[in-house]
């Protein structure tokens, strides 16, 4: 099974829903094959307090930022996720997306991020400076001149780009947005239940509809399967 998250390392419903998916594909029991894409939430944006971002977007007043803030830690609890929200950062992720796919073309993408979620919400990093990002970076085991030259590559910028414009053709306007073998979508931080009902439901679609494999041809050449 193929499941694919398009998600931003600062948004704490996609930490969330990333916790409630896993949880799911537990008590599911199958394999799946999970792909992270980017979704950058605020492209172009310089780095701000998050209590003066959800302010100035969403018109609150401190006392309301206050609260909503609780909310969320009390949600993120709920699904075994520790939050710290305050003094957190909001602005433009490129950068930590680009370490993702720098950590991707050395099978660690599922571990840049946890480890890119765990630094935001939990530890209190700043995610947005590229001397953190260097820090994790070298956590993961990727070298310095790698994660130097991720953070110019023009390559990079463009799978970055690809990952947001795919959003859009589906028509995500948020995220967490997860697509399950190309047909299922689940929109938001949904809880385990909707997210196991989605795997099993794709799963029988598969049962359904088997591929056949046989003799077959490729780039490297042609090998009886």
């Amino acid at each position: 099974m193929k499941i694919e998250i398009w998600s931003d390392v600062i948004c704490p419903f996609c930490y969330i829903g990333k916790a409630e998916l896993e949880t799911a594909l537990k008590q599911w029991g199958g394999e799946a094959d999970i792909s992270h894409r980017a979704f950058r939430l605020s492209p172009d944006q310089p780095v701000i307090p998050t209590d003066v971002m959800l302010q100035k977007k969403y018109g609150m007043s401190a006392q309301q930022v206050t609260t909503n803030q609780a909310q969320v830690t009390a949600r993120a609890a709920q699904a075994g996720l520790e939050f710290h929200l305050d003094g957190t950062l909001a602005g433009d992720t490129t950068d930590a997306h680009r370490l993702i796919a720098l950590a991707q073309g050395h099978g660690k993408q599922a571990e840049a991020v946890d480890r890119l979620y765990r630094a935001y919400f939990t530890d209190g990093r700043n995610t947005f400076d590229r001397a953190v990002l260097h820090e994790i970076g070298a956590e993961l085991g990727l070298a310095a001149a790698d994660i130097d030259a991720a953070f110019t590559s023009s390559d990079i910028d463009m799978s970055i780009a690809l990952d947001q414009r795919q959003a859009q053709a589906y028509g995500v306007r948020g995220v967490p947005f997860v697509v399950v073998d190309g047909k299922y979508a689940v929109s938001g931080a949904q809880p385990v239940a909707a997210f196991l009902q989605t795997l099993k439901a794709a799963e029988a679609e598969a049962l359904k509809n088997p591929v056949v494999e046989g003799d077959a041809c490729g780039i490297d050449g042609c090998d009886p399967a």
